[in-house]
């Protein structure tokens, strides 16, 4: 979380340095008409800035995934840009939109008009002339952006209609784009504020287009075939293990892939429950929650092609700690069983204590944890919550002595895993040896 933080934090930074160095001086006596200038022209700059940065990292770029330590939390990056773009948006509209109804009420009055130097740039005279349609362009936009973006933050939205609603925010923001171009004030253009809107807008508008063309990830998609199916009844889990006939570059434990079971239903992100072999297989352990999930066994058959998208994320257990303490919730079981898959294979030596927390126990589900713990060497804990086992750091450390010698992984429901690691830092944890996997992609 850290590193999203100051990701996010020195954006905003940035954007208003470099806009305060283009625009420094506030107007003279606060004088409300010049005020509102300034107040349009630093949260168009801030809104557009921020919507361009999300906008790329919608591309799921790799590269970046060290320097915010996954995709998942790429993706929370991307979420508090596109809340910012909103937020930054709507009081943009309101100073703009706002002030025109109070001057039809009545309630302001509008300064006369100073002609300024007559222009001589073409591409400025080119750009004046084409304001009103920008304004246009730029407010329809606005409330579409506003309803797209509220749609997808509302969880009880299906994900299938999120997924092609979502994708309608790239001709949104291509209408956003159009409208800051041709109303950014001219002389911005030759400042650094300008060129960094240049930048971001054109990587925005190569993301948007690449969106729309349904391309994102396009490079990293292999075809698979459904090789075994297996449904544990009691806790509502599907096994789905899948056989490559492309080329699958390989995995770590703990990263995790989007499936597509269905082209109306769209890729969903699943956490790689196998290490890699080479042998072109793997397998997703997939929680029935939502209705589609709860449906794939029915509408999963073995045979059937499916397209996997990745491998991404870095929670892959990379630290130079000599034992861990891994901790499950529920279906976050699952990079845990692909570590141990992987340490069955080939160990590393450290001292490993998992503890896989469940309400809904399946004795044949439980039982291969149990084997694949014994195969890989990690000292299994299980508690089930519906027999009053409630884990918590004290039974944590408890059940690991020397807990101040290890490093916490944590998998599971996002509210749990912030409880433990606000009570392992009390205890006296560094916070950067709690590792969360922030698995929520809208």
């Amino acid at each position: 979380m850290k590193n999203i933080k100051f990701a996010y934090a020195g954006l905003i930074a940035l954007f208003s340095l470099l806009w305060w160095m283009a625009d420094p001086l506030l107007p003279n006596g606060y004088e409300y008409f010049a005020l509102r200038t300034v107040a349009i022209n630093y949260t168009g700059v801030v809104a557009i800035g921020v919507m361009s940065v999300g906008m790329i990292l919608a591309l799921r770029p790799v590269r970046i995934e060290p320097l915010l330590h996954g995709l998942d939390k790429t993706y929370r990056l991307h979420k508090w840009l596109g809340i910012t773009g909103l937020v930054m948006s709507v009081i943009h509209w309101l100073w703009a939109q706002g002030t025109k109804w109070a001057v039809g009420w009545g309630w302001l009055v509008k300064p006369a008009r100073v002609p300024g130097p007559p222009l001589t740039d073409p591409v400025e005279i080119l750009f004046r002339q084409q304001r009103g349609l920008a304004e246009t362009v730029g407010e329809w936009a606005f409330y579409a952006v506003a309803v797209l973006i509220v749609l997808a933050l509302m969880k009880r939205f299906p994900y299938r209609l999120f997924f092609k609603t979502h994708r309608l925010l790239a001709l949104a923001y291509l209408a956003l784009v159009f409208h800051s171009v041709l109303l950014t004030p001219f002389g911005y253009w030759s400042q650094p504020i300008g060129i960094l809107l240049a930048l971001l807008m054109t990587g925005g508008s190569i993301g948007a287009v690449v969106s729309l063309a349904g391309r994102v990830g396009y490079h990293r998609k292999a075809v698979g075939e459904i090789e075994e199916l297996v449904a544990f009844q009691d806790n509502r889990v599907l096994k789905v293990a899948i056989r490559f006939k492309d080329r699958w570059p390989g995995h770590e434990a703990g990263q995790f892939a989007f499936v597509s079971f269905s082209a109306d239903e769209g890729a969903h992100p699943f956490t790689i429950s196998s290490g890699w072999t080479g042998d072109g297989r793997l397998f997703f352990l997939i929680k029935g929650i939502g209705d589609y999930t709860a449906r794939l066994p029915e509408l999963l058959h073995v045979g059937d092609l499916v397209t996997v998208e990745g491998p991404y994320g870095r929670f892959n257990f990379g630290t130079g700690k000599s034992r861990q303490i891994w901790v499950g919730g529920g279906i976050g079981i699952t990079p845990f069983i692909a570590r141990m898959k992987a340490l069955a294979v080939e160990s590393d030596g450290r001292k490993i204590d998992l503890f896989y927390s469940t309400a809904e126990p399946d004795e044949e589900f439980i039982e291969r944890l149990r084997r694949d713990a014994q195969a890989a060497n990690v000292n299994l804990h299980v508690l089930v919550t519906a027999q009053g086992s409630r884990l918590d750091v004290e039974r944590i450390c408890n059940a690991v002595p020397a807990w101040a010698e290890a490093d916490i992984w944590f998998c599971g429901p996002a509210g749990f895993g912030q409880a433990l690691r606000k009570d392992f830092v009390a205890k006296g944890l560094s916070a950067d040896d709690f590792h969360q996997e922030l698995f929520a992609m809208r």
